[in-house]
């Protein structure tokens, strides 16, 4: 904690942020009785609901504390980080929304069990689902760890703990009913946490007479900077910026969490609409992160010289606004903060255990089978325990290149599955196990490495800590080879199950 800040505003929002997010899980859990209404909230939520639970849960640790930290250190070229993330949904939108509902699975290893009619698919699918969220979690933790070394003054391990307390609370209790009221009051809540403060701190730097941000966006000390796309680096930055684009574009599309917001919808035309409004939802918070990264580069630069630039927004406030003015806007950032912790934690959680209770928690134990809903429970501690221990590890790795390794996974392996799946009758399960192999194996092992950095440089360093660009080719040419070669094997009722994803419900051809 920096010297001179007071814990008390911090404390303050902290604590409230919790208690409203349990009150309203609390008020959810009345609707929540059903297997379906812990997993999918009985498919029953409507576009405009479901589009501020999916903002609240999409808009993370890396983007409420990441980007404006990066566009601190590195400069507008970062700004291709949230122009990803949000054209990830249009992506999402216009080749996977629909059909996916249309489906009628509960989770990814569902729909891939039902496409393909294999049990193997499903297992590797499961696996993955569990990785990526698991990976996913971790800067979720992490974030709220250095929150709370800043704005309190507490140990980092305390965040992680008050984090994964309040969401295996609320995940618990009511499910996916319980968690979509939080997730869209949390995402309002993260809104108005960053925009207030952003408002005032503008007035501020208006009437300062400062100077704008200085240029450029080299990394301090003059080295390579493997986060910074366009950095003075030649062929290596021109391949940081592609695979940055390639793994944000699209790996959207198969982040567990946000997959099944699409399965809680009504139908395929309910799911459009969602992704709709969520592409606006998102557009307007993407566009308050830049200012903070702008206004730091004039009054907090000392922030990037330590390596400190996460915490921008934290300390911005009081840097710039010192007194009770800033006391009040730090106690907004910190709750805005809490919030996307929260919120984000809750959405992987739900994934993460829906996938546990069907494909391990659910199994038979000791002569006794595990009900749907004391299954999903058991799910829910082993998808939030398991990474909030890991993440008490000491990590070198910034908030927003640990979530774009997850992102990178997830487009080397469940977006060639979904795309090929939805679009393509010629996938087969062992096309499907092939592609996911590669591309898991590659991302996957290159994210392993990246987490603990220091053991390689040039270019086997910048292929390990972006490999979108060589994994997802690697995952499609693996599916579609491995595919033609076995067609012989494909589902017989892959016709049927096309014709099923592809037409809409008003045509009710089941019962036609």
């Amino acid at each position: 904690m920096s010297p001179g800040l007071g814990a008390a505003p911090g404390i303050v929002a902290l604590v409230l942020v919790s208690v409203a997010t349990l009150a309203i899980g609390t008020y959810g859990l009345r609707f929540s009785r059903t297997t379906s209404d812990f997993m999918v909230a009985s498919r029953t939520v409507r576009p405009r609901m479901n589009a501020s639970a999916i903002s609240g849960e999409y808009l993370s640790a890396a983007s409420f504390l990441g980007v404006a930290g990066l566009l601190l250190t590195f400069g507008a070229d970062m700004l291709w980080y949230p122009v990803g993330w949000t054209a990830g949904y249009l992506v999402l939108l216009t080749l996977v929304a629909a059909p996916l509902r249309r489906s009628g699975a509960y989770t990814l290893p569902d729909f891939a069990e039902a496409r393909l009619d294999s049990q193997a698919v499903r297992r590797a699918c499961s696996l993955l689902v569990v990785a990526i969220g698991w990976l996913y979690l971790l800067p979720q933790f992490h974030g709220a760890g250095i929150t709370l070394a800043s704005a309190v003054g507490g140990p980092t391990w305390l965040g992680s703990l008050v984090v994964g307390s309040v969401v295996l609370i609320n995940v618990i209790s009511g499910g996916m009913r319980s968690i979509t009221l939080v997730q869209a009051f949390q995402y309002w809540l993260k809104l108005t946490a960053l925009l207030v403060p952003a408002a005032v701190l503008l007035v501020v730097w208006a009437g300062d007479g400062r100077p704008g941000p200085a240029a450029g966006s080299s990394e301090p000390g003059g080295s390579l900077s493997w986060s910074s796309p366009l950095a003075e680096s030649g062929s290596m930055g021109l391949y940081l910026t592609y695979s940055l684009i390639v793994a944000t574009f699209l790996g959207t599309m198969g982040l567990p969490h946000v997959v099944v917001r699409f399965y809680t919808n009504p139908d395929g035309r309910a799911a459009r609409r969602t992704t709709l409004v969520v592409l606006v939802l998102i557009g307007v918070f993407y566009m308050v992160p830049p200012v903070y990264g702008a206004l730091g580069r004039v009054y907090a630069a000392e922030l990037a010289a330590s390596g400190r630039s996460d915490v921008l927004v934290l300390e911005l406030p009081r840097l710039m606004l010192p007194g009770l003015g800033g006391d009040v806007l730090t106690g907004l950032v910190v709750g805005g903060a809490f919030a996307a912790f929260l919120s984000t934690s809750s959405g992987l959680a739900i994934a993460v255990a829906g996938v546990l209770s069907q494909d391990v928690t659910g199994r038979t134990y000791a002569g006794r089978r595990l009900g749907g809903v004391a299954a999903f429970r058991v799910g829910a501690v082993l998808a939030v325990v398991v990474p909030a221990t890991v993440s008490l590890t000491e990590s070198q790795v910034g908030v927003a290149t640990t979530v774009g390794l997850a992102f990178a996974v997830s487009a080397s392996t469940f977006c060639p599955l979904l795309l090929l799946g939805i679009w393509w009758r010629g996938l087969t399960a062992a096309g499907a196990l092939a592609g996911l192999a590669a591309g898991g194996l590659g991302s996957g092992l290159a994210a392993v490495l990246t987490l603990f950095p220091g053991w390689a440089d040039g270019w086997v360093e910048v292929l390990l800590r972006r490999p979108a660009a060589w994994s997802v080719p690697l995952s499609f040419l693996v599916m579609v080879a491995v595919s033609r070669a076995t067609r012989g094997r494909a589902p017989l009722h892959v016709r049927r199950f096309m014709v099923r994803l592809h037409t809409p419900e008003a045509l009710d051809l089941d019962r036609g």
